[in-house]
Formats: structure tokens, sequence, C-alpha cells
């Protein structure tokens, strides 16, 4: 045990500066170093799966998935302008996240019955049944769209963030933070209006 924590810290050591692309590149050739970047990430990640999910469960399986996924396809991320390690990484765990909660909800949808106490609960049926379609529409077109559209829709409009506040997490100017979030938006509307196609 005190070997194992040994040599850990001494293959972690000089690590906590590097960013997260060179620790992403190191963990190919070794991978005990990728243990750094679950460290760094796993516990926004389970926040954000939760905010999904709801339940630790899903959410710590999501997780899961989404560091498999990270270390399996290393080699498919490319550093460019707009798609940060941490961007990609989140787009992973968006997708995977919306995917379970997709599947959850038919599952759901299928085999259970509501409760009768949650029923009383609530006042207006019809405006709880209108919010959840909303909602299920919105996550369905989210997920049809490309990953950077995405990511800059849920920025502004889920996670409420500015504009501002986008260009600094994307490293990119305002200006064209306002071009992406101008495309995503088309593209979002093309997505709802095929979900209400016949």
């Amino acid at each position: 045990m005190i070997q194992d924590i040994m040599r850990f810290s001494r293959l972690t050591e000089g690590l906590e500066e590097a960013s997260d692309e060179e620790i992403l590149r190191l963990s190919q050739e070794n991978p005990d170093v990728f243990v750094v970047l679950v460290g760094r990430y796993e516990d926004a990640f389970l926040r954000k799966a939760r905010s999904i999910l709801f339940t630790k469960e899903d959410a710590e399986e999501i997780v899961q998935d989404t560091f498999t996924r990270i270390y399996v396809y290393a080699n498919r991320y490319k550093a460019q302008e707009g798609a940060s390690f941490s961007s990609w990484a989140y787009a992973i765990l968006t997708r995977l996240a919306f995917t379970r909660y997709q599947k959850l909800r038919k599952h759901r949808a299928r085999t259970q019955e509501l409760d009768p106490e949650v029923y009383e609960r609530i006042r207006d049926e019809s405006e709880f049944l209108e919010d959840l379609s909303i909602r299920s529409e919105v996550i369905v077109a989210l997920s049809k769209l490309p990953e950077a559209a995405s990511r800059v829709l849920r920025l502004q409009f889920i996670e409420g963030k500015s504009q501002e506040e986008i260009a600094l997490l994307e490293s990119s100017t305002v200006s064209a933070v306002k071009t992406r979030v101008h495309r995503a938006k088309k593209l979002f509307k093309e997505a709802i209006d095929t979900t209400h196609t016949p």
C-alpha cells in the first residue's frame, strides 16, 4: 500500500503545472498518468452529470464512461481554437448524459406508474406536462447539433454565462462567440422544426 502511494507520488510529481492536453498525451505512453485528469475533473463531471440525470448512480456511471472514452479516443483530440480539452471532455460527458437521459425517460414512461401523492402535488397537470414536453424537445434538439453548437447554446442559455464568459472559456473572441451563437440558434431551430414534422 505504502509502495503504491510512493510510486503514484513519484509518477505525478511535477505534473501539477502540466496542461490537460499534455497529461492526455503523456497518458498514452503511461496509462497511470491519466489519474491526474481524473483528479482534476471527476467532481465537476459528477455535478454536471447529476444535473442532467438527477441520481448519483446514473451520474457516476456516465462519468466513468466519459473518462473511458476520453482515454480510448485520446488520439482523436486535436487542440485548436475554440476546442480546448475541457470543452471536448464536457461535450463527451454531455452527449453521454443526454443519451442516457433519453433512454431512462423512455423506460420510465413505459414502466413507472404515477404515485397518487405526487399526482396531488401537481397543481396544474397540463402546465406540468407542457414544461416536461418542452424540456424533452430541447434536450433532443441539442443532442442533434454538432458538439460546438450544442456547447455554446448550453453555456449561454442553460448555464446562463455571458458571451464574454464564453469567450474566455472557449479561448475565443466575443465577436466569434456571437457568430457561433447566431449559427447555433439557427441549427437549433431547424432541429426543433424536424421534431415537429410529422
